[in-house]
């Protein structure tokens, strides 16, 4: 473990006082289930709106001190276990020389898609993480520095399909026609991409994981678009790739850092996921979880499930809800999310009631073992 001391030495940040999360991702035994939500530094926050009001949004992701602030935001109001760096999956194409914008009313856009094979020698081919992506990894340092050991911090990528589909469609879709015409048309030159993205998220990843990064989450948030056959050929070598990667090289650095996968609506590659070298799988509310339990087998913990929608309902319902979700999951290796991330016009006061019912529940049933 020395080089990873050498590391940490060398940012010399504070010790981490809660790791009530990295203990679930790995499996091991907690006092409570830890909790926290995708998209919880979000426009649900007024102070998230205040501090972004007139701000172009990458802009916003390239300021080491704005994602640090808007990454504590949510940690003040709620005993969340853990952080998320506020960045977006984006950069990576960004980082690739693609032109990405967030247009308002209408979300991430690229003005020129990639439309053709031949549109792929546009792209960098070798990127400079440090340089191209340097301000995540800053906002990393930084967040790490003032979280004071509070919780962990979590870093993430978006997967290469999903890059991919953004990269072709222009932007969101509902039918990722575009995308998949690459795939069933162009299946090596859809090969060559998702290769050339892996390659850059393996380094990405790795230089998160060197800023401070805790633990690390790939969100495959296209997954549910594929079906089995074409998931297995063009979504899962490429996270098995990932983990893999990552891992060897964290290794050799004597680090250990949890890994999550989250592919929404892949419940039919549940059992694949579960042997792709993350530690925890996350889930969409699509899933039961008893049944995810079983067909993971005890092999990897389990993240996630509430529907995200249930945050609507009135307080009260919301416990209900919760504990019949913690029932179905158990306690041990799990970490309580939503099945997505947070919406906009969701009230503070029912994630804070979220967060309290996971802590006191979990607390109760660990007690009566």
């Amino acid at each position: 473990n020395e080089a990873h001391s050498i590391v940490t030495d060398l940012f010399n940040f504070p010790q981490l006082q809660n790791d009530t999360f990295l203990r679930a991702a790995r499996g091991e035994e907690t006092e409570h289930v830890p909790v926290w939500c995708m998209r919880q530094a979000g426009r649900y926050l007024p102070e998230f709106r205040e501090s972004r009001a007139g701000k172009d949004f990458f802009e916003t992701c390239r300021s080491p001190e704005a994602c640090c602030e808007l990454t504590l935001q949510p940690l003040r109001r709620f005993p969340f276990d853990a952080a998320i760096i506020f960045s977006d999956i984006l950069v990576v194409p960004q980082a690739m020389g693609m032109d990405v914008q967030m247009v308002a009313g209408k979300g991430p856009t690229f003005p020129e898609p990639l439309k053709e094979p031949e549109d792929l020698q546009r792209l960098q081919v070798k990127v400079d993480v440090d340089k191209q992506l340097g301000y995540v990894f800053k906002a990393i340092t930084l967040t790490r520095h003032k979280l004071e050991g509070k919780v962990p911090l979590i870093g993430f990528t978006g997967a290469p399909w999903t890059l991919m589909s953004y990269m072709i469609e222009g932007g969101g879709s509902t039918t990722h026609s575009k995308a998949k015409r690459w795939l069933y048309r162009h299946p090596e030159a859809s090969h060559m991409l998702l290769r050339m993205l892996t390659d850059v998220i393996v380094e990405y990843l790795l230089g998160q994981v060197t800023a401070g990064a805790q633990a690390l989450q790939v969100f495959e948030s296209h997954a549910g678009i594929l079906g089995p056959v074409e998931f297995k050929e063009f979504s899962l070598p490429y996270l098995r790739d990932i983990a893999r990667r990552v891992k060897d090289k964290l290794k050799e650095e004597g680090k250990d850092v949890p890994m999550i996968v989250f592919a929404k609506d892949a419940h039919y590659a549940l059992e694949d996921l579960s042997q792709s070298h993350y530690e925890v799988v996350g889930l969409d509310w699509t899933i039961d979880p008893q049944s995810a339990r079983e067909r993971t087998g005890g092999k990897v913990s389990l993240q996630g499930n509430m529907d995200p929608c249930a945050l609507y309902a009135p307080k009260e319902r919301i416990s209900g809800i919760v504990k019949k979700m913690l029932e179905g999951f158990g306690t041990r290796g799990y970490i309580a999310n939503l099945g997505h991330g947070l919406y906009p016009d969701m009230d503070p006061e029912n994630v804070g009631a979220f967060v309290e019912a996971v802590h006191q529940y979990s607390t109760q049933m660990i007690k009566q073992m």
